[in-house]
C-alpha cells in the first residue's frame, strides 16, 4: 500500500484480462529486489537468533518485533497509506502538498505517542519477558522514531514514483538489520542488547532517505497553519490501522504469552518457527500487494467494470499459483526447517499442513479485503477486523485444550476458511466474469 501509478496510467477504455495480467507481472517484478532484501534479511536474522539467540531467542525475536508493530502499525498501515493516495497526485512543494505532508507528520507523532501510552499502562504484557533499564528504553525511542520518520520519507518517495530510490534503501535498511544483530551476536551481547541494536541499525537509513528525499525537492518547509481537512482525511486510514493494532498485534501478543506460559519458550519455539516461515513469504506477498496491485486498485475506484475484473484477474491468477507454492513448501518442510533454523526446529513439522492452508485462504481473502481500503470504507473494514479476531479467539479456546500447539495452525485455518466464504459471497461481483464492458 506505499506506491502509486504512475501519471496516465489508468485507462478509459476496457482492457483484456491479457493486458491486465500483463501490466500485474510487469510491475511485479519491478518490484522483486527490495521485497527480495527484506526476505533474506529476515531468514538471515532468524537464522542467527535461533543458532546463537539461546533458548527462545526465535520467540523473543518475534516478541520485539510484535513490540515494534505496536509503534509502527499505526504510521505505517494508516497514516502512509494516506500520504500516497493524497500526495501522489500533487506538485512538490504545492500549498495542498504542504498541507498533507504536515498532517502526516502530526499524526506520525500521535502514532508514535499512542504506542509509547501503551507501554506505559502495560509494561507487563509488553516487555515483561525482556530484562529492561532506563538507558535501553532511551535508546529505543529514539530508534522507533528514526525508523518511524524513514517509513514516513518512504511514503513520501512512493508517492513521488521513486520507486527505485525506494527499493535501494529498503536493501540498505535490510543490510543494516543484519549487519547489526550479526555484530551484537559476535560480542556476545544479551538478547535485549542485541533486539536493540536490530531497532537501531533500521533507524540509520533514516540518513540517506532525507538525503535522497531532500535531493529530489520533497521535503517542502512546513509553515502556515495545520490543515483540519488533512488530519480529517489522513485519520480515517489512522483508524483502519488502529483496528489492525487492537485486533491484530494485541491478539498476538495475547497468543504469544499464553503459549509461553502454556508450553514454555522452548515448545513455543516451534510454533514459532513455522509462523516465521510464514511470516517471510506473507512478506512477499504482502510486498507486492502493497507496491502493485493496491495502488492499481485505487486508482480503478472510478471505473467499477474494470476494477472488478483487474480484481477477478488477480484472483484467479494467484489461487493456483499460491497452492503450488505453499504445497512445494510443504513437501519441503523438513528440509527447510533445519536449513532456516536448526536441527531441533525439525519437530515442528507437523505444524505446517494446516498453517500453509491457513495462509492460502488468508491471501485470497485479503485480496478481496484490499477493496474496503482502496474504497476507504472504514466501518466495514473496523468489523472485519473485529470480527475476525473474535472468531479467532473463539477458535483458539477450543482447540487449543484439545490438540495443543497444532491448535494455534488449526485455528487460523477455520478463521480464514469462514473469511473467505463470507468475502467471496459479499464481493461475489468481483468474482463473476462481467458481460459489460
Amino acid at each position: 500500500m506505499r506506491s502509486k501509478m504512475p501519471p496516465g496510467a489508468v485507462q478509459n477504455a476496457p482492457q483484456s484480462e491479457a493486458t491486465v495480467l500483463g501490466r500485474f507481472l510487469r510491475r511485479s517484478l519491478g518490484s522483486t529486489l527490495g521485497i527480495g532484501a527484506r526476505t533474506g534479511g529476515a531468514l538471515l536474522l532468524n537464522k542467527m537468533l535461533a543458532l546463537y539467540g539461546g533458548p527462545g531467542g526465535l520467540t523473543l525475536l518475534a516478541h520485539f518485533q510484535n513490540l515494534l508493530a505496536l509503534f509502527t502499525t499505526l504510521p505505517n498501515d494508516g497514516v502512509h497509506v494516506g500520504v500516497v493516495k493524497y500526495l501522489a497526485p500533487l506538485r512538490a512543494g504545492s500549498g495542498r502538498y504542504r498541507a498533507w505532508f504536515g498532517a502526516g507528520i502530526i499524526l506520525n507523532m500521535v502514532g508514535l505517542l499512542l504506542g509509547g501510552l501503551a507501554l506505559v499502562l502495560a509494561p507487563g504484557p509488553l516487555v515483561g519477558v525482556f530484562r529492561l533499564t532506563t538507558g535501553w528504553f532511551l535508546w529505543f525511542v529514539k530508534g522507533i522514531s528514526m525508523l518511524s520518520a524513514h517509513a514516513l520519507l518512504g511514503s513520501v518517495l512512493l508517492a513521488a514514483g521513486r520507486l527505485r530510490a525506494y527499493v535501494w534503501l529498503t536493501v540498505m535498511l535490510s543490510f543494516l538489520s543484519v549487519g547489526g544483530v550479526g555484530g551484537a551476536l559476535a560480542l556476545g551481547w544479551r538478547i535485549e542488547q542485541v533486539l536493540l541494536t536490530y531497532l537501531l541499525a533500521q533507524g540509520l537509513t533514516l540518513l540517506p532517505t532525507m538525503a535522497v528525499c531532500w535531493r529530489a525537492g520533497l521535503l517542502p518547509r512546513i509553515r502556515g497553519r495545520v490543515s483540519h481537512a488533512a488530519l480529517r482525511g489522513l485519520s480515517r486510514f489512522l483508524l483502519m490501522a488502529g483496528s489492525l493494532l487492537l485486533f491484530g498485534t494485541a491478539v498476538n501478543f495475547a497468543l504469544r504469552e499464553v503459549l509461553i506460559a502454556r508450553f514454555g519458550l522452548a515448545q513455543t519455539d516451534l510454533w514459532q518457527a513455522v509462523t516465521k516461515v510464514s511470516d517471510n513469504y506473507t512478506m512477499v506477498f504482502t510486498g507486492l500487494m502493497s507496491s502493485v496491485y493496491y495502488p492499481r486498485l485505487a486508482a480503478l475506484s472510478t471505473q467499477p467494470t474494470a476494477q472488478r475484473a483487474y480484481v477477478r484477474t488477480v484472483v484467479l491468477l494467484l489461487a493456483p499459483v499460491l497452492a503450488v507454492g505453499l504445497g512445494l513448501i510443504y513437501l519441503l518442510r523438513d528440509w527447510l526447517l533445519p536449513l532456516l533454523f536448526d536441527e531441533r526446529f525439525a519437530a515442528a513439522s507437523y505444524l505446517f499442513a494446516p498453517q500453509l492452508l491457513g495462509d492460502w485462504l488468508k491471501f485470497l481473502t485479503w485480496l478481496l479485503l484490499f477493496l474496503l481500503t482502496a474504497k476507504a470504507q472504514v466501518g466495514r473494514y473496523v468489523a472485519v477486523q473485529a470480527g475476525s479476531a473474535m472468531l479467532y479467539v473463539t477458535l483458539l479456546q477450543g482447540l487449543l485444550p484439545a490438540y495443543g500447539l497444532l491448535g494455534v495452525p488449526l485455528a487460523h485455518a477455520a478463521r480464514f476458511g469462514v473469511l473467505l466464504l463470507l468475502s467471496a459471497v459479499y464481493f461475489r461481483a468481483y468474482l463473476r466474469r462481467s458481460n459489460d464492458g
